[in-house]
């Protein structure tokens, strides 16, 4: 049995995030429509990670960590790449698409390359790149 993994974002704009997502950021999908009721976008797979909230805020930012009820919910989205210059490639692409660049990328204590992002409705995204992050054949991340 098949078991899917859907993440579910709730956006003021139906149209602004189908354009960050699908034009900007080139996330598959097969909605064509511009302010359609609903859209779903093709992943290779998901992991599910939990992560003390504290530890979580202060990876953000260390200096100045996001508070629950600021926006942050406590909760982020990972967008894994093969390699530290992806990372800085989709920070770019975020930068030049109007999402906003919370940390730059950076060495990471964990031993990656990371950084974060917030979307168009303020969803904090982590860029991340691991030495040992593997990919199978259909890309899902293996550890």
């Amino acid at each position: 049995m098949n078991k899917i993994t859907c993440i579910c974002l709730g956006v003021r704009s139906m149209e602004r995030a189908i354009v960050f997502y699908r034009d900007k950021l080139g996330f598959r999908t097969d909605c064509t429509e511009t302010d359609p009721p609903v859209c779903f976008f093709d992943t290779p797979g998901t992991k599910f990670e939990l992560y003390p909230l504290e530890l979580l805020a202060k990876d953000i930012s260390p200096n100045d960590p996001p508070q629950i009820g600021s926006g942050f919910g406590g909760i982020t989205l990972a967008y894994n790449v093969d390699s530290k210059e992806k990372v800085d490639a989709v920070i770019e692409l975020v930068r030049s698409s109007g999402g906003t660049i919370v940390k730059e990328p950076q060495e990471a204590f964990w031993g990656g390359y990371h950084a974060y992002f917030a979307d168009l409705d303020g969803y904090y995204w982590e860029v991340a790149w691991g030495p040992d992050f593997r990919y199978d054949d259909n890309g899902l991340l293996q550890f």
